[in-house]
């Protein structure tokens, strides 16, 4: 954070220190020789303050001499400013940066996965309506749909316009957005310090060797992510909403009925994947030989037991006699924070809650939903709070 408040005020003292140097050997000799003249007479200011130099020049010679001749006066000033220090570390509370009001605010809304493009296009209209109605500060309101995201962006009028803060109207939509339940909104702000992209305060890095052992410990640490006060609007990016369907082959009853393995997969492969099998020319035109079975004979889960496959006799088996269905869900991506399998809980501060001290409390849950940790590394930025944890 220091460096981010000091990066143009560190700016200016590069230039500052460029110029006068240039101006030190260059303007200033010449200058010298044309106003600095010599004089034998001094003024009476100059008397008068003359005296005041000299007692201070003699009171820093007298008490320099004094801390020589006594040096242990010198550790015990340094060790009292070391104490000094710790205290006043620990007992200065720190906060996480306040908010600008940059007359800016955006709504993400995250969508049931699956759902259509009418389905999010209209609930992004209806979110829009809602901040047109609780919003009459906004100056200009711009929606937009982006596959399962939808985005609505609210731009105020001037602060001085306005009797109402930025942080005070996210906090009026935040309330209202949690009483519309078809997807989940949140309100994001401008960050105070860094780039144009807006995003949650806190983030909350979760990594495990597999992605196994990240799904079993999700649940427990988002239900005390929830449950704590200092948060609102929780959400964590890693989402095990994609339906799939697993396909469980029953390896002895393959072998008896004389089933591979790899006839089974080639079987379902041609039927469902869509391969390319090659071209073909027609009215000058080339097009593309496709297998696949016909939309209205794959659509339904049953469907894939009604194939067949060729057993080593020759003779033609159903699926249904030796494979079971599965319905299962996986996340739709992985993500990974130093090569691990990690997911990212973000969530926003309560209004009121900007003490660092109140986050390290909520750090402590980590005893209730994790096991021991062989490591675990924090990181601030000037707006974020980055905490990881190997599972």
């Amino acid at each position: 954070m220091t460096g981010r408040l000091f990066r143009e005020f560190s700016i200016v003292i590069a230039g500052s220190v460029a110029i006068s140097a240039f101006v030190a050997l260059t303007l200033t000799p010449m200058l010298a020789t044309k106003m600095l003249k010599s004089r034998h007479q001094r003024s009476k200011a100059y008397n008068y303050s003359e005296k005041f130099f000299i007692w201070l020049n003699e009171s820093y010679r007298s008490s320099l001499e004094t801390l020589l001749k006594r040096k242990y006066i010198s550790l015990i000033i340094i060790m009292i400013s070391v104490v000094l220090i710790g205290i006043l570390w620990k007992a200065i509370p720190a906060e996480m940066a306040p908010m600008e009001d940059r007359s800016q605010l955006t709504i993400r809304t995250t969508m049931p996965e699956g759902s259509t493009y009418e389905f999010n296009l209209a609930y992004n209209q209806d979110i829009t309506k809602l901040v047109e109605q609780k919003v009459p500060e906004g100056d200009k309101v711009t929606s937009m749909v982006r596959g399962s995201m939808t985005f609505v962006r609210v731009v105020l009028v001037g602060p001085d316009d306005r009797d109402r803060s930025q942080q005070e109207i996210a906090n009026r939509l935040t309330a209202d957005l949690r009483k519309m339940t078809k997807a989940r909104a949140m309100v994001i702000q401008q960050s105070t310090f860094g780039g144009r992209r807006a995003g949650q305060p806190i983030q909350y890095v979760l990594q495990a060797p597999n992605i196994e052992k990240l799904r079993e410990i999700i649940p427990a640490f988002m239900a005390e992510v929830q449950d704590n006060p200092i948060f609102s609007m929780p959400d964590i990016d890693l989402k095990f909403t994609k339906p799939e369907l697993q396909i469980v082959i029953n390896r002895d009853k393959a072998n008896l009925l004389g089933v591979s393995t790899q006839n089974i997969g080639q079987t379902l492969q041609l039927a469902l994947s869509g391969q390319r099998f090659g071209y073909f020319i027609m009215n000058g035109k080339q097009y593309q030989i496709l297998g696949e079975l016909a939309r209205q004979d794959r659509n339904k889960p049953l469907d894939l037991k009604s194939l067949y496959v060729r057993n080593n006799t020759g003779q033609m088996v159903q699926l249904d006699n030796f494979v079971e269905l599965e319905e299962a869900t996986a996340p739709p991506q992985l993500y990974r924070y130093n090569r691990f399998v990690a997911a990212t809980v973000s969530a926003g501060l309560a209004e009121g809650k900007l003490s660092v001290r109140d986050l390290k409390k909520w750090i402590k849950l980590r005893q209730k939903c994790l096991m021991i940790l062989s490591e675990q590394r924090l990181r601030a930025t000037p707006k974020t709070l980055w905490k990881v944890h190997r599972v």
